[in-house]
């Protein structure tokens, strides 16, 4: 009954999020990938934040049965570890990061984003919750991981703890989401913070959304990359992660509307 209320809770912040879409304005891009005129073909690199990974390859796969001539490469990581090799001159030509700020880091090298989807903060837990954890104030006694503050997920970690008035000493800090979630997987942590997210569909761990969850929100920008190898693959990308069947995708994911 535990885990079913978490992810009754989970949905709820869903429902925040997409609730939220409504006093934002709507995304610029087309409405279908089927509105860029033409057909691609090539490569395209989609450089994307860890927690998309899902999502992404999703998307990656419906886009390219629409154009069977082009081979779509993700490449995953830290939103902030992307962007310093993008600055360094790693060949892109799609960037989506987990929030604003770090999109902005990279703004010399993009067009103008849109915003595509939204994520929250919650705590996962190893599967039956060894350690017993049940709130943020519990995070400050127990083996806990975070991202690094510099990353987005770091970010909102550090949104939401301060929105608490909890102060945790991780046992250690991570680039990406991912590395979070795998440690709390494997058990060597009692509790991480990552989105709400990275925890659907998951049976290793558990998801306890915190009661300030519904006020960090992050919200996720793309963009095309100006010096992009595959320009006319790049704005089909993001026609199609802006577009209905896209969205559809990102809500499968649990991800709110932007």
């Amino acid at each position: 009954m535990r885990t079913v209320a978490r992810r009754a809770r989970i949905l709820v912040i869903a429902a925040a999020l997409l609730a939220l879409s409504g006093c934002a304005a709507p995304a610029s891009g087309p409405s279908s990938a089927n509105e860029t005129e033409g057909d691609v073909s090539g490569e395209l690199t989609v450089y994307a934040a860890a927690s998309l990974q899902g999502a992404f390859d999703a998307i990656a796969d419906a886009f390219a049965a629409e154009h069977p001539d082009l081979t779509v490469v993700p490449v995953y990581d830290g939103s902030s570890t992307l962007v310093t090799q993008l600055l360094a001159g790693a060949p892109a030509d799609v960037f989506a990061s987990a929030d604003e700020a770090t999109m902005q880091k990279a703004s010399e090298l993009t067009g103008d984003p849109d915003l595509f989807a939204t994520n929250t903060p919650v705590i996962a837990v190893p599967a039956d919750n060894p350690a017993g954890v049940a709130t943020l104030d519990d995070l400050a006694d127990a083996v806990t991981v975070l991202c690094a503050p510099e990353v987005p997920c770091g970010a909102a970690s550090t949104a939401l703890l301060d929105e608490a008035g909890v102060v945790v000493d991780p046992a250690s800090v991570e680039q990406n989401v991912t590395a979070v979630l795998t440690k709390v997987a494997a058990g060597e942590a009692d509790a991480g913070l990552v989105y709400a997210t990275d925890v659907v569909g998951r049976a290793d761990v558990e998801a306890i959304v915190p009661d300030q969850a519904a006020d960090v929100i992050n919200r996720y920008p793309i963009a095309a990359l100006r010096d992009a190898e595959n320009p006319d693959a790049a704005a089909a990308f993001v026609a199609f992660v802006l577009s209905d069947a896209g969205q559809t995708i990102l809500a499968d994911f649990g991800f709110g509307a932007p």
